[in-house]
């Protein structure tokens, strides 16, 4: 009798363990919150974000479905830039992605315990970010896009478009570590080049006016300009500057020769942000931030703005015409 009883009990039971069980199998997956941290705008990065998300889709991270991601613009205003990463704290994100140097250094004082990945850092070593890029140590993970060591290679550029050249205007932010390292990094390669230095200081867009003029006066032949919120948020206004004066210029992104700048020379950006996807997904699988490496750029766009170089009466090498992978006409 008690046997039966026992079976009879577990017969009973049996219906309301199975549709617990099946409540637990449907039970939604837990949605992970991704922070992203941006010092430009919505409109400068729309590309980057885009290659990112397709990078998350391809390892089965939906936007909407098992993440969500929490966006922060500071839109050039990189004042803004403390409260909005004190923002994504309080959310308690479970990763925040940074785009730049300015944003991860901010990020990094933020907080310790949040994974931060960085998709486009200068030098994460020497502007303090990590302790080395095999192993960063701490919270800190991610690209590095060498803007400094590129630096060099900029001027040797413009120097192999125009020849004559011996006097170049450098366009930078004094307030900012990574615009600093490229400045620092130009010496060298423009003493071999025998080319002169010209120091634009900008800080804020109310500066570019007044840079330009200052580099009329002083003769200078061509235009590098280094990486910087300011900067990124002030493209086309650059870019028609530079026109106007009469300067062939350089920077690092594509979207800089589309704007009216002569040249543009560095690292996919979009491929940074779509490997920077890898990273945020192995962290979210369990890895440990400061054990994963920081990986460098594999590839690198050069970009010719030929509308540009006619208006300047400059005639683009061979040279440099074969090393190109897109020519604006």
């Amino acid at each position: 009798m008690n046997n039966r009883r026992k079976l009879l009990l577990a017969a009973a039971a049996w219906p309301a363990l199975a549709w617990t069980g099946a409540v637990r199998a449907q039970a939604p997956a837990k949605v992970r919150r991704i922070g992203l941290l941006s010092s430009f705008s919505p409109s400068d990065t729309a590309l980057w974000h885009q290659a990112f998300r397709q990078g998350l889709r391809d390892r089965g991270w939906v936007e909407g479905k098992n993440i969500s991601i929490e966006y922060r613009y500071a839109e050039g205003s990189s004042d803004r830039l403390p409260d909005l990463a004190t923002e994504l704290v309080r959310l308690k994100v479970d990763i925040i992605v940074t785009a730049v140097t300015t944003d991860a250094l901010v990020a990094k004082n933020a907080t310790r315990a949040i994974p931060i990945v960085m998709a486009a850092a200068s030098d994460p070593v020497a502007t303090g970010l990590v302790e080395s890029l095999a192993r960063p140590g701490g919270n800190i993970t991610g690209l590095s896009q060498m803007s400094p060591q590129l630096a060099g290679k900029r001027l040797e550029l413009l120097k192999e478009i125009v020849p004559k050249l011996s006097r170049v205007a450098v366009l930078w932010n004094p307030q900012r570590a990574s615009s600093t390292l490229t400045w620092k990094e130009l010496q060298f390669p423009a003493r071999q080049l025998g080319i002169q230095l010209h120091s634009l200081e900008v800080r804020s867009p109310d500066d570019l006016d007044k840079a330009f003029e200052d580099a009329t006066r002083a003769r200078a032949g061509a235009l590098v300009i280094t990486g910087d919120p300011v900067i990124v948020t002030n493209l086309r206004r650059i870019a028609g500057l530079a026109a106007k004066s009469r300067l062939p210029s350089i920077f690092q992104i594509t979207e800089f020769a589309d704007s009216g700048g002569l040249v543009s020379y560095g690292p996919d950006r979009s491929d940074m942000y779509r490997r920077a996807a890898t990273y945020v997904d192995k962290i979210l699988k369990g890895a440990k931030p400061g054990e994963l490496p920081i990986e460098q750029p594999t590839k690198f766009e050069m970009v010719i703005n030929m509308k540009t170089a006619k208006a300047l009466g400059i005639k683009i090498p061979q040279s440099i015409l074969v090393q190109t992978t897109r020519v604006i006409e």
